[in-house]
């Protein structure tokens, strides 16, 4: 009888791939519970809301309501520092178009621990819906692999900084929900991707073609209303604020700021004054997503196709923080679903357990570490996708 040698190549990778995912298992959840303490006690407790994203977006809710300007840096400061920034501190302002305004207006009648509440409960409910809607366009599968994305890094980072890119996550989930059955409520969803649209210029080149050619006009109405009511609301509360907009991104100094992506490095890296260097990685990436879908466009399908579409407009977007990378979710679910071993979903979670333990650790957000993100998002989902497609090919023989 034949026996596998004891040093032979099969027998090391048995035994490794024994040790490996009970490994795996053991440090994720290690990183993951400590992280999710710390995210807990801080929602619970309201603790320490100064310095999270929100104090801006209430500064920015506080200024609207009393008719003042939301982007004046020197007012939105003098707030932060009545509520515990340092003189030393920088402001911290709301970089979103004026049609986001309507989503912080709330905040401006209540305190600012009542408002970091309010908006971390929001953004796990705009997670936790995200995701059984995921899990229901994927047939409710029994596993629990949909549980994966409840420990993204970057999602849980959106909590604990209290950043609004997982309120795009359910604008552009509700639109792969509702894009075929109710194209009208579809495109409103999309006011929610409109606050953050840099993460979404391929993906918009398309939809803009996929629109025209389905002569799917009730999605693009949905959209034009929501975008254009927030506009018109945010103009009657000040009829200046397109015009303090721009001039807030005149002097934001947001050039010399380093944003750990692939465009605004290309831009350090070649003159970092020139900020068209930012636009190349997008505007190729737009061309290429043009190709990609009219060689589909018969056979099109927003979730599986638009998982690819959306890895590569965030790769390539003309900045991006790692908490934006939250908006990949539905991507990553269906490389999920693709996967045919555990280790290659062991790769994604210890991927995903590394950006934490490196919060944990103290990581700043401009880190330059967190330049490999966005392309191991997309290598992973592309290794993945082959694979999958090996083995199908196999099976057919």
């Amino acid at each position: 009888m034949l026996q596998t040698p004891l040093h032979s190549p099969t027998s090391w990778r048995g035994k490794a791939r024994t040790l490996l995912e009970p490994t795996v298992v053991i440090v994720c959840t290690l990183v993951l519970t400590i992280f999710v303490i710390g995210l807990c006690v801080l929602i619970v407790s309201g603790n320490n809301p100064v310095g999270r994203d929100v104090v801006s977006f209430w500064a920015a809710g506080q200024q609207i309501v009393h008719h003042a300007n939301p982007y004046d840096s020197a007012s939105v400061l003098k707030i932060e520092r009545s509520v515990g920034f340092s003189q030393q501190s920088q402001v911290l302002l709301m970089r979103n178009p004026p049609s986001a305004l309507l989503l912080v207006i709330p905040l401006g009648f209540i305190g600012l621990r009542a408002a970091s509440l309010l908006w971390s409960l929001l953004l796990l409910a705009a997670i936790i819906l995200s995701v059984h809607m995921l899990w229901a366009m994927q047939d409710r599968p029994r596993n629990k692999l949909h549980y994966l994305a409840y420990s993204f890094a970057p999602a849980l980072l959106c909590i604990l900084g209290g950043q609004t890119a997982l309120f795009a996550l359910l604008g552009l989930v509700l639109f792969l929900r509702f894009h075929q059955s109710r194209p009208f409520v579809a495109g409103l969803s999309l006011w929610l991707c409109a606050l953050k649209p840099h993460l979404f210029l391929p993906f918009a080149a398309v939809l803009l073609l996929w629109v025209i050619s389905r002569r799917m006009y009730r999605l693009l109405a949905g959209a034009a209303l929501a975008i254009a009511s927030s506009s018109l609301i945010a103009w009657l509360l000040d009829p200046s604020i397109w015009s303090q907009y721009t001039r807030m991104l005149q002097a934001s100094g947001i050039q010399a700021e380093f944003i750990p992506c692939l465009s605004v490095a290309l831009r350090f890296a070649i003159h970092r004054q020139t900020m068209a260097l930012q636009s190349i990685s997008v505007v190729v990436a737009c061309l290429w997503a043009i190709n990609f879908y009219w060689k589909r466009r018969d056979q099109w399908n927003w979730l599986q196709d638009g998982a690819l579409l959306m890895l590569v407009s965030v790769f390539a977007s003309p900045y991006a923080w790692i908490t934006d990378q939250a908006v990949l979710i539905p991507a990553l679910f269906v490389g999920v679903y693709r996967a045919t071993t555990r280790a290659q979903l062991a790769v994604l979670a210890l991927a995903s357990a590394a950006i934490e333990l490196s919060q944990v650790l103290g990581a700043n957000l401009h880190s330059v570490q967190y330049l490999w993100t966005a392309p191991f998002w997309l290598a992973w989902y592309l290794y993945v996708c082959a694979k999958s497609c090996d083995q199908a090919s196999q099976r057919s023989l």
